[in-house]
This record gives C-alpha cells, sequence and structure tokens, in this order.
C-alpha cells in the first residue's frame, strides 16, 4: 500500500490533522457542520458533557455527549473550498494511519450533518422554517475536480437542470448528489424537503445586485421554476453539494438541515434568525440522541 506523502498528508508536531488541529481520538463519529465558527458553542451548550475542544483559524471543534450518544461539531467557515478540507480532513482522521501514512484496510464511515442558514427559493417556504436537502446540486465546480459518477435519476436531473434554466457553461459545470436516504426518513415532520442548489458566492452567485451587473439575472427565476417530476429546486446557499458529493465518494452518510432565514421570491428575511437556528439545532440534538 503506497505512502502518502509529507506535503499531502500534514500533520503537526502534536500528531493532529493541519487544518482541524484533531487527532483521530478527539473525533466522534457522528458530526455536526456549522459554518460559523461562534455556532459552535451555540451547539456544544446542549451537550450534555465536553470532553474535547479545539481552534485552529476559522475551524473550531467541541466533542462531547448528548446522553450515550458521543458527537462532535464542527465548523466549517463559508463555502465548498473550505468543505473540500473539512471532509477530506475528516475522512483521513477516521480512514488514514497517520503513524504509516497509509490508508486503513477497514474503512469507517462517518455520519455528517450540516446545520446552518439558507434562502428558500419558494413562495410556499417561509421564512423560519426547515428544509431537509433531499439533493445537493452544485454550481461551484468543487466536485469536477474529483472522480466521481451520478446515478441515472442524478444524471437525468441534471440533464433537465441545464436545459431549463440554460446556465451557461462559461459559469459551472454542474454537479448533484443525493442525500443519505437512512438520515433523511428521521427529517420528515417540519421540514420541507427539495433539492438545494450550492453557490460559489454570495452576491452575484446568488443574483443579488449591489453595484455590480449580473451575467445571469435571470438566475434566480429559472431556478425556481426547475421541476422535474417529484423534484423542484427549494432554496440554495454554499456549502450542501460539496458534503454530498465529498461524503459519496468517500462512503459517509450526509445530509444537510437549513434554517430558511430568507426568501428570495418574496423579498423577506427573518426578523430572528438566531432564534429559528436555536429551534433547528435542538430539533436536529433531539433526533440524533436517537439516531
Amino acid at each position: 500500500m503506497s505512502t502518502i506523502a509529507e506535503s499531502e498528508l500534514i500533520i503537526n508536531g502534536r500528531g493532529a490533522i493541519y487544518h482541524l488541529d484533531l487527532r483521530p481520538e478527539e473525533l466522534a463519529p457522528t458530526i455536526l457542520t456549522v459554518g460559523d465558527p461562534d455556532r459552535v458553542g451555540t451547539v456544544s451548550k446542549h451537550f450534555d458533557t465536553i470532553e474535547y475542544r479545539a481552534q485552529h483559524r476559522e475551524f473550531v471543534t467541541h466533542t462531547g455527549r448528548i446522553g450515550k450518544k458521543r458527537v462532535s461539531v464542527v465548523s466549517t467557515g463559508i463555502g465548498t473550498d473550505n468543505i473540500d478540507i473539512v471532509l477530506n480532513e475528516l475522512d483521513a482522521l477516521v480512514n488514514i494511519d497517520f503513524s504509516t501514512r497509509t490508508v486503513r484496510p477497514r474503512l469507517t464511515p462517518l455520519t455528517i450533518i450540516r446545520v446552518g442558514t439558507s434562502g428558500a427559493l419558494q413562495k410556499d417556504i417561509p421564512v423560519d422554517s426547515f428544509v431537509a436537502s433531499t439533493h445537493g446540486l452544485g454550481i461551484d465546480n468543487l466536485l469536477n475536480f474529483y472522480r466521481h459518477e451520478e446515478n441515472e435519476e442524478e444524471k437525468e436531473i441534471l440533464h433537465s437542470f441545464s436545459t431549463q434554466t440554460q446556465l451557461h457553461h462559461r459559469l459551472a459545470q454542474p454537479y448533484i448528489s443525493g442525500a443519505s436516504a437512512s438520515l433523511l426518513r428521521h427529517f420528515t415532520g417540519g421540514f420541507h424537503q427539495g433539492i438545494t442548489v450550492t453557490c460559489p458566492g454570495f452576491y452575484g452567485p446568488q443574483g443579488r445586485v449591489l453595484r455590480l451587473g449580473l451575467s445571469q439575472p435571470e438566475l434566480i427565476d429559472r431556478l425556481t421554476g426547475f421541476v422535474y417530476g417529484p423534484h423542484r429546486i427549494t432554496n440554495f446557499e454554499m456549502e450542501t453539494a460539496g458534503i454530498y458529493g465529498l461524503g459519496k465518494i468517500l462512503g459517509h452518510s450526509c445530509l444537510s438541515l437549513s434554517a430558511i432565514v430568507a426568501n428570495r421570491v418574496e423579498k423577506q428575511f427573518s426578523k430572528d434568525g438566531n432564534a429559528t437556528m436555536e429551534r433547528l439545532i435542538l430539533e436536529t440534538l433531539r433526533i440524533v440522541e436517537g439516531l
């Protein structure tokens, strides 16, 4: 088995992986990811015990227990560039032997659940509601740097998406990955479900105009109007497709949950997004404890 070079797998002086600054024993098999580093404490304050805390750059980790379940909450920062770091390093912590720098012969699957915010793209998904993403559809290009293949349904959704939205090929080559069905089935009551589009930015890539004109001024209308059989686009944000895509390739079970803080069709924004996020955190922890 080939050895992974020091320049490819960076391990610091205390034997921890570089960006997350975690050793394998400091990570739980169930992981909640949040974008905002300050939100890690907002989640872990509900743990019964906290056994480990780490911080390096924007990557903050608290590992502890909810009842008998061991859980880590990890901040990713914003965007799929950070997701690329976090998903690869989480996988390395459980599936690469740091002493020999080789892939372990027996791989360990993780449960990874994103708990974040998002903007709705349908009138019937109001601010302060929740979405569980059935698919992550990326227009950010991250997964195109990896060998991957969509299943037949995903290929059909992508073909229909490209046809209906007429997204210019200079912007992105879209990709799509589904959620873990075994996780998604636990998040039905109180959750809207649908396709989440992942964008490579917050302003122009999500159709916002401040001082700069847009090359795709009809993007939101086209996303809102997309339909393929029972599938429609419910919301967009900046991480889900990267998590689903890399998670699928690496063999992990992934799900993305969003607190809707904006409705882009109705041009509304939540009056108390923190309260909405707190409700989502509590509901997520309640369900995760029973998994």
